[in-house]
């Protein structure tokens, strides 16, 4: 899955406040620099900065909780000691009022309802052209069986019977089945999504 490039915060949200003292501290400000060269582990950062090993950890684990930083990956000390390397995350920081959150996790939960949507259209409409070839075929195959003896013009006059056949039986099911119903699904699908972040969109108005 993909990472979020950007980092959404609401001002009446913990989350902004813990934010705002990792940012205005002095050390905190000088590990992200360094970190914006190349990854660090923590004993790096306290040569590096000489400061104590113990407030490198502690502002690495306030960054790490503000989402400023990463430890993806690790090695093993002499002593078999999980060593962790630090990096920036990389991302933009976004102040928002806390209304907006309600949208965007709405938008979270609904898109992949449908991309869902969209996979069963395709899976169903996909099977559904399937058994029309399979049908056909066999169609097909009965008006094209005849016996032995009734060769040459016969045989070619009877596949052209089951051509012409096979045609109108086509074209009495597209008249019948103007649209596929996975169309319907799928339009019904996304009539019921929009509609849904309507009422979010009038809700969001009203609470302004």
């Amino acid at each position: 899955m993909a990472k979020e490039k950007f980092l959404l915060v609401s001002l009446k949200e913990e989350e902004s406040k813990h934010l705002a003292q990792v940012i205005s501290s002095d050390t905190a400000r000088k590990i992200l620099d360094t970190l914006a060269e190349k990854e660090h582990t923590e004993s790096d950062l306290a040569k590096e900065l000489s400061i104590p090993l113990s407030t490198v950890h502690y502002n690495l684990q306030a960054l790490l909780k503000a989402k400023l930083v990463e430890a993806e990956e690790f090695h093993y000390s002499a002593k078999g000691k999980e060593v962790l390397h630090y990096k920036l995350a990389n991302k933009y920081i976004i102040i928002a009022p806390k209304s907006t959150f309600g949208i965007k996790e709405k938008l979270k939960s609904i898109l992949p309802v449908l991309a869902l949507a969209i996979a069963g259209t395709w899976i169903f409409t996909l099977l559904q052209n399937t058994g029309m070839r399979v049908e056909s075929v066999r169609f097909a195959a009965d008006k094209m069986a005849v016996p032995t003896q009734e060769a040459g013009i016969a045989m070619t006059q009877t596949a052209q019977e089951a051509g012409t056949s096979l045609m109108q039986t086509a074209g009495s099911q597209v008249a019948f089945f103007p649209v596929p119903p996975a169309i319907w699904f799928l339009v019904g699908t996304v009539f019921t999504l929009v509609m849904l972040l309507l009422i979010e969109f009038i809700r969001y108005k009203r609470g302004k």
